[in-house]
């Protein structure tokens, strides 16, 4: 058959359709902590933005900035611009950009579970280090550690979860990370609401918290099965196997079970897993690994959950009322990712992130009308703009939430081969964290230099992601996971990459022959 030799890289096909087992309780618990790393992402990204907003807390580390906040007449676009204070934010995510690429590893040869109780110790250890913190060095010493936790976290829960759900259940399991993590931000966002109450520690109780997820998915990690594609992965088959029936609720896993064996056998000929994911065969999924979160963190939305308090309050609001705001977007989006759960595995990926992005256009373009023409660098939106602004923005929020949110980080977990699956998921985390990082650190001043610019600058780029989407991804819906590879086979782009590739080996061996 055309490309037959691209097989081996796959599954057998006829298997695909000979799998069985249902959803078990068991499943459902062990997804439920695991996804509770999430919430450790989700809770740092909606605790900053807080945090920096609460006098005390830039009066003992940002001071300069508490001083330019307290002038009234100073540029609402610029009175936030400080580049230390953006590091505090943004250094956590050049920590867990390089913890990811070191996680790689322990997860492929030690197992998931491994890595996320690492990432749960570290967390939990930055949270009492910014708690306790009585100087600016051991504040940001105590974001590295967070970003350490997230980078190991954020590596090795997507797999475990794509890993354990069954085939057709699959997109609707792996959310449980993403609506874990839009959880912690609601959860942030209200304890920020609290304790900006609590006069003067409020912010350490705001950053302690953090340890609280942190200690749950450190036991919990210690108490979870072991996946049977990492066990198997491993050597131990005979464990993996009956976790495989146990997580199926069937001892009829025969299908499942020869396809993980001999995605092993294949991965374990693969000694240099970053090496091979560069080859020809692999592009594909290679190109979805850096560019889906890439355009995750492109549509703007750590713009408003990292600096939602800043922004209302850039905007005019007051203190109380832009952190009050801040929560909704929170609620706003935890809700919309069940929305994408209870839809993804009826009506695919596709058409999530291309809904979602044409509304994310609209909301944002909406959004810089009105500061162009009712905001300026020494005046306030009037109410009637403010909640108008505020909806859209919602509206925004919401679109992210069903699309781009979860499945940015669920599409990239589920496409690779297991010899490469590992070293995905790192490039993955490496390249969110990257731009994570950099639109933390650069917001400010971006904010400061486009004014209202900055959402028509976003806009753009949404307007790029959906139309690559609509041409590129091919639809991931109920293909199970160690058959992804056939995707790439039957679609219109990417054939002509894979199957020439296979087709110039082949030709290759017979010239040698």
């Amino acid at each position: 058959m055309a490309g037959g030799g691209i097989a081996s890289i796959g599954v057998n096909k006829e298997r695909a359709e000979n799998y069985n087992g249902k959803l078990t309780l068991y499943v459902i618990i062990a997804c439920i902590v695991a996804a509770v790393g999430g919430s450790l992402f989700g809770y740092d990204i909606g605790i900053s933005g807080g945090v920096t907003s609460m006098d005390e807390f830039l009066r003992r580390f940002f001071y300069s900035v508490y001083l330019k906040k307290q002038h009234v007449h100073e540029d609402n676009y610029c009175k936030y611009n400080n580049q230390v204070l953006a590091a505090f934010t943004s250094s956590l995510y050049m920590a867990g950009l390089v913890a990811s690429l070191l996680a790689s590893p322990i997860t492929r040869n030690h197992g998931r579970r491994a890595s996320i109780i690492c990432g749960g110790i570290s967390f939990f250890l930055g949270a009492v280090l910014n708690a306790a913190a009585i100087n600016l060095g051991m504040l940001l010493f105590g974001r590295i550690m967070l970003g350490v936790g997230i980078g190991f976290g954020n590596q090795a829960v997507p797999l475990y979860l794509s890993e354990m759900a069954p085939a057709h259940l699959r997109g609707c399991l792996n959310m449980m990370f993403q609506l874990a993590t839009t959880l912690g931000i609601f959860t942030a966002n209200m304890i920020n609401y609290g304790t900006s109450k609590l006069h003067p520690w409020g912010w350490r109780l705001s950053l302690g918290l953090a340890a609280a997820p942190a200690f749950v998915m450190t036991v919990g990690g210690m108490l979870l099965p072991e996946t049977p594609n990492s066990l198997i992965e491993q050597g131990n088959k005979t464990k993996g196997r009956r976790v495989l029936e146990k997580i199926r609720g069937t001892e009829n896993v025969d299908a499942e079970f020869e396809d993980m064996v001999d995605a092993s056998e294949l991965a374990c000929l693969v000694k240099h897993p970053f090496r091979n994911i560069l080859k020809r065969r692999n592009r594909p999924q290679l190109i979805m690994a850096i560019l889906m979160p890439t355009f995750q963190i492109l549509t703007g939305i750590n713009i408003i959950l990292f600096y939602a308090p800043v922004l209302f309050q850039s905007m005019g609001f007051k203190r109380a009322a832009s952190l009050y705001s801040s929560a909704l977007t929170g609620a706003v989006l935890a809700s919309s990712t069940l929305v994408s759960m209870a839809t993804v595995d009826r009506w695919g990926r596709r058409i999530l992130l291309i809904t979602g992005g044409i509304q994310m256009i609209i909301c944002q373009v909406i959004v810089a009308i009105i500061l162009g023409l009712k905001f300026g660098s020494d005046k306030e939106l009037s109410r009637g703009y403010s909640i108008v602004v505020v909806v859209f923005i919602c509206l925004f929020v919401a679109a992210f939430g069903y699309s781009w949110g979860p499945l940015g980080w669920t599409v990239p977990s589920e496409i690779f081969p297991l010899e490469t699956r590992s070293a995905g998921q790192s490039i993955t985390v490496t390249v969110n964290l990257f731009f994570t990082f950099a639109i933390a650190q650069s917001f400010l001043s971006l904010l400061c230099v486009m004014r209202f610019g900055i959402f028509l600058f976003f806009s753009g780029w949404i307007a790029v992601m959906t139309i690559f989407i609509y041409l590129f991804l091919p639809e991931t819906k109920g293909v199970p996971i160690e058959e992804m590879m056939r995707l790439w086979e039957k679609h219109w782009f990417w054939k002509k990459i894979v199957l020439e590739d296979q087709q110039a080996k082949n030709t290759n061996g017979l010239n040698h022959a």
